[in-house]
């Protein structure tokens, strides 16, 4: 509230400036009409007390007492900011402060008239019947001079006819601002709620008009043009149900910035945006206190490998929120560092100690780094993740994904890190592919590492990350833009998805609540037909382009599995985010030339774990 007393203060002050005016010039007006109203309630409060008997009215008296009455209201209004333009016209906290302010006077006054009005025959109620008389009066002025504004503050008739899908606190606060915002380019001439209870609501005219399945009859009746989901946080399914209806309306969809934005300063509650695809494939982020999970980080020595890539800069950014001591990036690509530093440190020097430039294959630079740097808290987001690649050459996979992961344990093993967070993939989970079965190796290791030193050694897995590099959507994106046609591999096939930040945010809870050995898997809700997104993409470039199926690629599963088979999925922490065990292997019990042997003989799609039989050991 203070927040919004300033930004209006200031606003009204820049105004002010601009015009050339000083406040007391430009609410000079509005102290004359409180001043005449004390005139007017004054002598309205002695017709009272005197039975309309004008005749016995002490005139002086009263022009006295109302001319004390109108110094003390610029005295405490001015104390109450009442001549400041501080409040909004006839807002709730401009009325507050009025009653303050008037009841104040009234007393200030009304006091000395009780004490010695019978000697000038003044009536002793004077003032405190003029109370009630001078606070309708004033408040009246105010009210009228807001909708006069207001008025004035209109958008203009170039402004689209707009719906506003949701009539609650966030629907009828946009409806407020486009309505007092003369160069809004949208006019809002409805609302659409599927709440029965919303029915009968309506913000300065503007009434709810229907429910969603009533769209295109109330587009019809309204001309609009545009509408706009004003619902806090609305799930990726309803913005499709949205969208569907509204393309068969002619409507134009718009969607509000997240809270996120808003309170970064990127963007203002009322500055909506075209829909997008990451808005029709998201879900609703999973509520959890990460501040208090993420302690853990503050003031320790926090080591990220990967940080170059798309959730280790992220994760980068993220940590460094929390206060480390020392945030320490490493990354085999010089140039993915550079963008790393430039996100974190505001420069890409590539002089300074906190990025790191080691390949997770090399051993030796591993433990020697580990042991100069002593970093407290490491995440491991280094691999090869692309899947038909690694089927082409899984011995990649191999080195980077299982050697890779073995190394950085053992370094973090040699300086004793206290927490490990292994960030891996939900085709682990079932694996089919050489992708999946080596970051199933990689999890079975982490495991093994949390039973030989029982330190907070675990596994985090998600599923598809919107936006990251070489991802479906900047794929498909791509494509379109060439003129196409968009590749699909299955008409049936479907992924989970979910946001960079988001994925980097359960990196980091998973820190603070997984248990040594764990695997932590994040509800993602319902998996999206990938089908349906290359539809939706090409629509929304509004060019013909064909899409061709070209089939499920070796490894490749036509629905992904985020628990696998035999795994359990509890949740003792939080109600979207299972925990889960899995058995540990220690790695010395890696056999290179028989995962190799498997993947040759049975093919990636079939092959099992790549190992000597798993041996659990024992805690």
């Amino acid at each position: 509230m203070a927040l919004t007393k300033r930004i209006f203060s200031d606003t009204v002050r820049a105004e002010t400036a601009r015009r050339g005016e000083t406040l007391l010039q430009r609410f000079g007006s509005q102290f004359a009409l409180d001043a005449v109203a004390w005139l007017v309630a004054v002598f309205a409060a002695a017709l009272l007390a005197y039975d309309f008997q004008v005749q016995r009215m002490p005139l002086l008296a009263l022009l006295f007492v109302s001319a004390i009455a109108m110094l003390a209201q610029l005295i405490i209004g001015g104390a109450f900011s009442l001549y400041r333009g501080q409040f909004t016209y006839g807002s709730f906290d401009e009325v507050r402060a009025l009653l303050l302010a008037v009841c104040a006077v009234a007393v200030v006054v009304g006091v000395p008239v009780i004490v010695w009005g019978n000697n000038v025959h003044l009536a002793r109620s004077t003032m405190f019947l003029a109370l009630p008389f001078a606070f309708v009066l004033m408040g009246s002025a105010r009210y009228i001079k807001r909708l006069y504004v207001e008025a004035k503050s209109r958008p203009g008739d170039g402004a689209a006819p707009t719906l506003i899908f949701g009539a609650g606190y966030l629907g009828r606060s946009l409806v407020q601002r486009m309505l007092t915002d003369r160069y809004s380019p949208y006019l809002p001439v409805g609302m659409i709620d599927d709440d029965p209870r919303a029915s009968h609501r309506q913000v300065r005219g503007v009434r709810v008009l229907g429910r969603l399945r009533d769209l295109p009859a109330v587009a019809d009746t309204t001309g609009a043009r545009v509408i706009v989901v004003a619902i806090a946080r609305v799930d990726a399914a309803l913005l499709r149900q949205v969208q569907d209806i509204a393309e068969e309306s002619g409507l134009q969809v718009k969607v509000l910035p997240t809270l996120e934005e808003v309170l970064m300063g990127h963007a203002g509650l009322s500055d909506v945006r075209d829909i997008s695809i990451e808005d029709l494939i998201g879900r609703q982020p999973v509520d959890t206190d990460v501040a208090a999970i993420a302690s853990y980080l503050t003031g320790k020595r926090v080591l990220v490998t990967g940080a170059g890539g798309s959730i280790g800069s992220e994760l980068c950014r993220q940590i460094v929120r929390f206060g480390p001591s020392e945030l320490i990036m490493l990354d085999r690509d010089e140039t993915n560092l550079q963008s790393v530093q430039l996100a974190v440190d505001g420069h890409g020097l590539l002089d300074t100690k906190d990025v790191v430039l080691a390949d997770i294959r090399d051993r030796e630079a591993l433990v020697d780094i580990f042991r100069r740097r002593r970093p407290e808290v490491v995440f491991h987001a280094a691999a090869l993740k692309h899947l038909p690649m690694l089927e082409q050459y899984p011995e990649e996979a191999w080195k980077t994904n299982v050697l890779g992961t073995r190394n950085v344990l053992h370094a973090a093993g040699e300086v004793g890190v206290s927490t490990f967070v292994n960030i891996s993939t939900d085709k682990a989970a079932n694996p089919t592919s050489v992708l999946g079965h080596s970051k199933r190796v990689a999890e079975k290791l982490t495991a093994g590492a949390a039973d030989a030193s029982s330190a907070r050694y675990l596994s985090v897995r998600f599923g598809n990350v919107i936006g990251s590099r070489g991802s479906m959507l900047p794929t498909f994106a791509a494509l379109i833009e060439a003129g196409g046609p968009v590749t699909v591999t299955h008409p049936e096939v479907t992924r989970y998805f979910m946001t960079i930040p988001e994925a980097c945010q359960l990196v980091v809870q998973a820190g603070g609540i997984g248990e040594p050995g764990e695997v932590l898997i994040l509800d993602m809700g319902e998996p999206v037909a990938i089908l349906d997104i290359a539809r939706r993409m090409i629509a929304h470039s509004g060019k013909d382009i064909e899409i061709r199926f070209t089939g499920l690629r070796p490894g490749e599963k036509l629905h992904e599995d985020l628990v696998g088979l035999g795994e359990t999925d509890q949740r003792p922490r939080h109600p979207k985010i299972s925990h889960t065990r899995i058995v540990p292997l220690a790695p010395e019990h890696l056999d290179h030339e028989d995962w190799l042997q498997r993947l040759r003989t049975n093919g990636a799609h079939t092959a099992v774990i790549g190992v000597v039989p798993e041996r659990r050991s024992s805690r």
